[in-house]
């Protein structure tokens, strides 16, 4: 983590010291949460929905915090605190954070996309940390607080930091990009999340792309060659940094010439090297593509393919994302809850439909959510895409998800389709169905909290 003197401090975050006499006190780290400070910590009081982070600075300090951000326009600051005056608390920690990443020397690797950037980010981690001293983002810490905050987490030995990028809006990626200056960007797809504010696939590709606006002249662009609006904006501009991309397409630089699935893992070979199997440790084309992205990084980095090959090998994906269960009586649960929209729900409706050694398929899918509009339409098309599939049951969860079941009525009626408004009852349909031919896919957005569902269905 970070560790300065408040004068370097407050150089970096171009702020004014209250306490001059103070400057070469040191601060150990930064906390935006007085619930779970520590000693020594610089405390960044931002603003909340329902109250303001400057309430609790004299609450922080009283906790052992060393000094703390204040807004210049903001009235009675404590005479009796060291106070680090500014005139936006999170634009001076996103200055800490960008100062702070440049004097550490690290190599940064940023990853966006509409879905699988979670998944990649874990995917590089792992292989990196084969070689390197290696950090990442924790959870979900990707947003224009968290990804600050990630980096002034960063301990100075590392050599590697994966930084996963989040947005909800244009400019937003941006941002983040020129914080952290990255050495390699990747974007691992265009999906549907976001259209509620973006409006189209179209703005959600030119928000993703805005990520190569900090990336280093000497750098790498890694995306989805799979994807035209990619590949569009990518023909459009002369770069000074290398790309690559990868695909299920033969017109990519990284593809992959057979996938199998084995068990509950994933074997697959890329034409680069056609004389290796690489084994992932979950199912999922959609998540052999994501390695291929985290591969494209590992070589840039001088990886050796052995090296690669062994790390995926003991991959730990960040829970909730194509979690395999043994179910009861003997059944397979797949668990990628974490969150859905329409590109990841049909990836994961896929891979169901292609696990031959089940014969009884069973999903339980819910809402849908931030999809502007026509998110009652994207329910449908879903149920449309299922209606083709060799599906037996579909147990639907929420409002949206009713749209599914209609659209599976509409295409074919020999699957079961049964639609609830209560979890409880979902279960006790959803544990009926389990058997030793049984597979069972749990895939909705965050926000319908889907996973509660494992308790009762996983031996």
């Amino acid at each position: 983590m970070i560790k300065r003197t408040l004068e370097q401090v407050a150089n970096m975050s171009n702020a004014e010291l209250s306490k001059p006499e103070l400057r070469l006190e040191n601060v150990h780290g930064v906390s935006i949460d007085t619930r779970s400070i520590q000693k020594g910590q610089l405390f960044i009081p931002l603003p909340g929905p329902n109250s303001d982070g400057h309430q609790f600075v004299r609450q922080a300090y009283e906790k052992g915090a060393a000094a703390a951000f204040w807004k210049r326009d903001m009235p009675n600051p404590p005479e009796d605190i060291p106070l680090l005056i500014v005139e936006d608390p999170l634009q001076a920690m996103q200055d800490l954070a960008q100062s702070y990443r440049h004097q550490t020397g690290v190599k940064v690797v940023g990853v966006t996309g509409s879905n699988g950037k979670t998944s990649t980010k874990d995917m590089i981690a792992q292989i990196l940390s084969g070689t390197y001293s290696v950090q990442k983002t924790i959870g979900n810490f990707n947003s224009q607080q968290g990804l600050p905050l990630t980096l002034l987490a960063l301990e100075e030995e590392t050599e590697i930091i994966v930084l996963e990028m989040g947005m909800s809006a244009k400019g937003q990626i941006e941002k983040l990009s020129n914080i952290a200056n990255p050495d390699i960007a990747v974007i691992t797809n265009i999906g549907e999340s976001h259209l509620q504010d973006l409006g189209s696939r179209e703005g959600i590709a030119e928000a993703k792309f805005e990520i190569i606006k900090g990336l280093n002249p000497d750098g790498l662009f890694i995306y989805d060659g799979d994807e035209p609006l990619l590949q569009a904006l990518v023909n459009q501009q002369n770069f000074l940094f290398e790309t690559l991309s990868f695909g299920k397409s033969d017109t990519c630089n990284l593809y992959p010439v057979s996938i199998q699935l084995k068990g509950s893992g994933t074997e697959f070979v890329v034409q680069a090297f056609p004389t290796t199997t690489m084994y992932l440790p979950v199912l999922g084309l959609h998540n052999v593509k994501n390695a291929l992205a985290a591969i494209a990084v590992a070589r840039f980095l001088g990886i050796s393919v052995e090296s690669i090959k062994e790390q995926l090998r003991h991959l730990n994906l960040t829970s909730m994302r194509m979690e395999t269960h043994e179910g009861l009586n003997g059944s397979l649960i797949i668990n990628d809850a974490y969150n859905a929209s329409p590109t990841s729900m049909k990836a994961a409706i896929e891979l169901v439909h292609s696990l031959d050694q089940y014969s009884n398929k069973v999903l339980v899918v819910g809402d849908m959510l931030e999809l502007g509009p026509k998110e009652e339409d994207f329910h449908k098309e879903i149920g449309h895409y299922i209606a083709d599939k060799h599906i037996q049951h579909v147990l639907t969860f929420g409002p949206l998800a009713r749209n599914i079941a209609d659209g599976i009525k509409d295409k074919n009626q020999t699957i079961e389709v049964k639609e609830f408004i209560d979890k409880q009852e979902l279960k006790m349909a959803a544990s009926s169905l389990l058997d030793g031919n049984t597979v069972l896919l749990i895939k909705a957005s965050r926000g319908m909290k889907l996973e509660e569902l494992l308790e009762g269905l996983t031996s």
